[in-house]
């Protein structure tokens, strides 16, 4: 199967600085803005928007990670690494690195259910137009037209970032 790169380090990083620039504008009047991001690729993408939020603003950005399990969101809890109660009230951005039908982020966003944010929204590098479950991300890095048996994979973590479609 042949891979192709859609993206490489250079474009990730202008499309991090882009989104950043958006959640500012779109969140001006906020005093802070929580980031969740979903399991490693999505905690990955949100650690480097919190970054380059912080450069760009005094806004207070906090960080936290949702668990789960992409395949079968039910079949163990879904954690967020804290209280839920915390978020009561706050400025959420749930952040994937690529949504797909929507399921995964659909899910993710389960336990903050529990309580009431102030605002609730999702930020992706990648959104595919494959949508099965009622999520359509406020923030897009980029926005592909795929097959379904087409595969987006993300490597941000690495030392060569970049976005491959097989």
């Amino acid at each position: 199967m042949s891979r192709t790169k859609i993206l490489d380090q250079a474009q990730i990083r202008q499309k991090i600085k882009r989104l950043a620039i958006e959640i500012l504008e779109n969140n001006f009047e906020e005093k802070s803005i929580t980031l969740i991001g979903i399991n490693n690729n999505g905690n990955g993408f949100a650690k480097h928007l919190m970054s380059e939020l912080k450069k760009i603003t005094e806004i207070s950005i906090s960080l936290y990670n949702v668990r789960l399990n992409p395949a079968a969101p039910l079949s163990s809890p879904i954690e967020i690494n804290t209280p839920i109660e915390t978020l009561k009230g706050k400025t959420i951005i749930v952040v994937d690195d690529v949504a797909n039908t929507g399921r995964t982020i659909f899910y993710a966003c389960k336990p903050i259910l529990d309580i009431i944010p102030k605002k609730l929204e999702v930020a992706v590098l990648i959104d595919r137009k494959h949508k099965t479950f009622p999520i359509y991300p406020k923030y897009v890095g980029l926005s592909l037209a795929t097959t379904l048996k087409e595969d987006i994979e993300l490597q941000i973590n690495a030392d060569d970032w970049g976005a491959y479609m097989n």
